[in-house]
């Protein structure tokens, strides 16, 4: 009976699968699979060109960092992009217009990524029934290829989780080719029951899975990537839009059963955090630090080390010890996304895709280029963040912004203040410094060291009115961007479009920062304490709300930063008040994470995606010419970016092919169904 199963775990409600023409019901394909299986899973090489098949189905449309056109996700409030057909759909998205009636780029954005999880889905699926040892692989690499399977397998289906809530799951033997389409028709499955078969997927792979791989390998998951998934579907499983969740009460599968928990259930968050705490205890992950530049000038690509404002014990002490005398701040955060490491070197990096950059269109090296200058960098001009994002990041002393009380005026010369040349707004001085690590504010400076010609290197730009890479006076190009705020992330200094080098950058898809930020968070929401075994069962943690154990979590990455922690800003112990620690801790992930594809999906689990993505989007006036360049920085709403919010934009749509062909499929809240 084993031959009838036909492993294409796409048939479920896609379209694709019951056109006449599509490769999924191709029978040609399917006995030419099973004539080739023996021979290719006896061959070493063969094998693995089969698992590097399912691999790539993690790239393309199922990107989570990179250009607007494969992942739209990656902006939300924070971030905003305006670029030809690109901007337009930006524009339709921001909206929600990105339905099963909509077409185009959008459309296949919204759509595309449902069929390719679902055809890695399958090629993970019949690698797992297929692969074993051999004369040429050796139980030891069998293992591990198995592992990396059902890894790539829990993956797609967490990818799918996040844009499209609860989805099918399909048997991991496969599906009766010989049944009817009726029998082949599967409903959503429960949110609950995908984190948990997700959980399982990736238990098995951690089971498989090696600890540490070779710098040749180093972008394949390792046991520790295993784990991390897992803490981040359980993270969700237990927030507010998942937990308990009567809003989502019509969400609901073709048998009337609900597919959101109706009934909040607080151990959710001790399963996160003891998930999270899994990853922590392995003892392979830390917070990565550059270390203190003692020696170069002012500017440049690479300054001398500009140390945080003095802290009794913060500045009297060694990283090792719990302080940031020895290290560099900017350097440390600036160097996890601009390329000036590889994956093999960055020990804060649990999971990462490698090189994402897919022939340098689309990848990350393509987002950095849209956010460079275009008269001596070279770049695209059309990238940057919101008045929010830039209001967010805190003083360098790490009390908060506060644009009301801040100063007024520019900059008299080069270096008055750190960071900042001459005739710099002042509200841009003194912040902490992930801020010059990631906006590119008018008068920012870029280094460029590697352009040939020397007017391309050390320069500052402006957005103002009629500048180079300001709105232009008479022009069609839309090279300017809506907010007059940049972005510097994932820009490397060395780097320069126009003349010189380009750096390839890492894809930052799971850090350690995250985990230690999700284990505070979950911790932060228990009332009591539960028993929670760990992931292998080898002994059982003791979760509760746990003051120390959230403030030692938080410290490493706030003290990367060159700040205090929480408690430390003249705020009072916020670690005291769960409230007030959930605020700081939201803010804090905004900060940390801006640009990483956290944000979109954060906003929709907490639910504040309706009061965040229901404001207006502000920026500088960029209007206002040089010559009365204080009304510049005076915010004001920028209306080719704005956004609105409804209650359908919680979950991706399905499209409409997929509805028609599989009746038991419903449609996501908020979207039509075309019954």
């Amino acid at each position: 009976m084993k031959r009838k199963y036909f492993l294409l775990t796409v048939i479920v409600g896609l379209g694709t699968f019951f056109q006449s023409c599509s490769d999924y019901l191709d029978v040609e394909r399917y006995f030419s699979d099973r004539q080739n299986l023996e021979r290719i899973f006896n061959s070493r090489d063969y094998t693995e060109e089969w698992l590097a098949n399912a691999y790539y189905q993690l790239l393309s449309f199922n990107l989570e960092v990179g250009h607007v056109r494969f992942t739209l996700t990656n902006y939300s409030d924070d971030m905003i992009f305006t670029e030809g057909g690109a901007g337009i759909s930006f524009s339709n998205y921001k909206f929600g217009q990105y339905g099963p009636q909509y077409g185009g780029n959008v459309g296949d954005l919204i759509s595309r990524p449902w069929d390719q999880s679902y055809e890695g889905i399958r090629q993970a699926s019949i690698f797992i029934q297929n692969v074993h040892p051999g004369d040429e692989i050796t139980e030891e690499r069998y293992k591990d290829l198995k592992g990396q399977a059902y890894f790539i397998r829990g993956y797609l289906y967490w990818l799918l989780l996040r844009k499209y809530g609860p989805v099918p799951i399909l048997p991991d033997e496969g599906l009766d080719y010989e049944a009817s389409y009726t029998d082949l028709a599967y409903p959503r499955n429960s949110y609950d029951e995908c984190v948990e078969y997700i959980s399982e997927q990736m238990l098995l792979a951690a089971d498989h899975l090696v600890s540490d791989r070779s710098s040749r390998d180093a972008s394949r998951p390792t046991k520790g990537a295993a784990l991390a998934v897992r803490a981040k579907a359980y993270l969700y499983g237990a927030s507010p839009l998942m937990n308990g969740n009567t809003e989502m009460s019509s969400f609901v599968d073709d048998k009337g059963r609900n597919l959101i928990s109706q009934e909040y259930d607080e151990e959710k968050w001790a399963k996160a955090a003891a998930a999270a705490l899994d990853v922590m205890r392995l003892g392979k992950y830390e917070i990565y630090v550059a270390p203190k530049r003692k020696n170069g000038g002012l500017w440049g690509a690479y300054p001398k080390t500009i140390e945080p404002p003095y802290h009794p014990v913060y500045s009297e002490k060694s990283w090792k010890e719990g302080g940031w005398n020895d290290i560099d701040p900017l350097d440390s955060y600036r160097a996890l996304f601009n390329g000036d490491l590889y994956v093999s070197e960055n020990p804060e990096l649990i999971f990462s895709r490698g090189d994402n950059q897919l022939n340098d269109e689309y990848g990350i090296q393509s987002m950095s280029r849209h956010q460079m200058p275009v008269s001596r960098g070279g770049g695209w001009n059309c990238h940057g963040i919101t008045g929010k994002q830039c209001d967010a990041y805190a003083m360098n002393d790490g009390s908060t912004f506060d644009r009301s009380t801040s100063p007024k005026g520019f900059t008299q010369r080069d270096g008055e203040y750190p960071y900042l040349r001459k005739d710099v707004w002042l509200e841009y001085a003194n912040r902490e410094p992930r801020f010059y690590a990631s906006v590119a504010f008018s008068g920012a400076h870029w280094s460029c060291t590697s352009a040939k010609d020397p007017n391309n290197r050390d320069f500052q730009t402006f957005y103002y009115y009629g500048e180079d890479d300001g709105r232009k006076i008479v022009s069609t190009d839309d090279r300017w961007i809506p907010t007059g705020i940049g972005m510097m992330k994932f820009v490397n200094p060395k780097e320069s479009y126009k003349d010189g080098a380009v750096y390839p950058k890492v894809d930052p898809a799971i850090r350690y920062a995250d985990i230690l930020l999700m284990y505070a968070e979950a911790l932060n929401e228990l009332t009591t304490t539960y028993q929670i075994a760990s992931w292998d069962g080898s002994e059982t943690y003791s979760i509760s709300r746990d003051v120390a154990a959230m403030k030692a979590a938080v410290l490493p990455v706030r003290l990367r930063a060159g700040l205090p922690n929480f408690d430390e800003i003249g705020m009072g112990d916020l670690y005291t008040n769960p409230d007030e620690l959930r605020t700081v801790l939201k803010r804090e992930r905004q900060i940390e994470f801006l640009g990483e594809n956290q944000r979109y999906f954060d906003l929709r689990r907490w639910k504040d995606a309706p009061e965040e993505e229901s404001q207006m989007i502000y920026g500088c006036n960029t209007t206002v010419p040089k010559e009365s360049r204080e009304f510049f920085y005076e915010q004001v709403v920028v209306p080719s970016v704005q956004t609105s919010w409804s209650m359908k934009k919680y979950f991706w749509p399905i499209a409409y092919n997929e509805l028609k062909r599989n009746a038991r499929l419903t449609q996501a809240p908020g979207w039509p169904s075309f019954d």
